[in-house]
């Protein structure tokens, strides 16, 4: 059985999705950006502070403390900043699921069922749907179900 359209949340059609690919997309790069940077950084953070640690038994004062602070401090600012890019984002009713790579669903309705349109950084407009658990693997064409053209069977919001 169906279940109904989960409150509180935003639905798209393709064309009104589309149109928040503009902001959306500036978001998304911010994000995969910020994203990949903090892990190199967290990465080049715990090669430091393996430095410490072993010098730390040798001597009492070690360079690398100061920089790990710093580098601490940092990531901690930036973790921050990547919040609220995730946060904007969410705020335009898309859903971020996976900061790496840029991919983005926005939930629609098809058949009286919820299912997500499908887009990543780096497609021009929203050309995949699929169902809410299928994820990217299950992504499908809006071209090949026809359901993107004037008789399409995708819906904004729900009706009440």
């Amino acid at each position: 059985m169906n279940s109904p359209a989960t409150p509180n949340k935003k639905y798209f059609t393709p064309e009104e999705a589309n149109r928040t690919l503009p902001l959306v997309r500036a978001i998304v790069k911010d994000i995969v950006s910020l994203a990949g940077d903090l892990d190199r950084r967290r990465e080049r953070l715990e090669s430091v502070r393996k430095k410490v640690s072993s010098r730390r038994e040798r001597d009492r004062d070690d360079p690398y403390e100061e920089e790990v602070r710093q580098m601490e401090q940092e990531l901690k600012q930036d973790d921050r900043r990547l919040d609220e890019y995730r946060h904007e984002l969410t705020s335009l009713g898309a859903e971020l699921k996976d900061e790496y790579v840029g991919l983005v669903d926005f939930r629609s309705r098809m058949e009286d069922r919820d299912v997500y349109l499908c887009w990543k950084l780096g497609e021009e407009e929203i050309g995949f749907w699929h169902e809410l658990e299928a994820g990217v693997a299950g992504r499908v064409s809006l071209l090949e179900e026809s359901v993107a053209g004037p008789d399409s069977d995708l819906e904004g919001e729900p009706e009440a």
